[in-house]
């Protein structure tokens, strides 16, 4: 009757490998479903950004208040007739 008793846990564990440590294994679901949530947190990020992105352009393609924007901050222009004025920042300790 002993060795019935082993034979069959034997069998069980058997039968129980490829669920827990094979190919389509519970292991490897939960790893790819850990990897799944990690790409899904970097995809969102992406298109918040490209949202970001998209709205710019749009607003480039549109109008001419954020080229001027850009000309201003960017490369450092100004209009006709207009006077550039930099003030420095004070230094602290100085």
């Amino acid at each position: 009757m002993r060795w019935l008793t082993v034979a069959l846990l034997v069998f069980i564990g058997l039968i129980q490998y490829p669920l827990w440590l094979g190919k389509g294994g519970w292991l490897r679901v939960w790893e790819y479903d850990r990897q799944l949530e990690q790409q899904k947190e970097v995809t969102k990020g992406l298109e918040i950004r490209n949202a970001g992105l998209d709205a710019e352009v749009r607003d480039l393609k549109q109008g001419y208040d954020a080229i001027e924007e850009r000309a201003r901050f960017d490369l450092g222009m100004i209009k006709q007739d207009e006077s550039f004025i930099q003030i420095p920042e004070k230094v602290p300790g100085k």
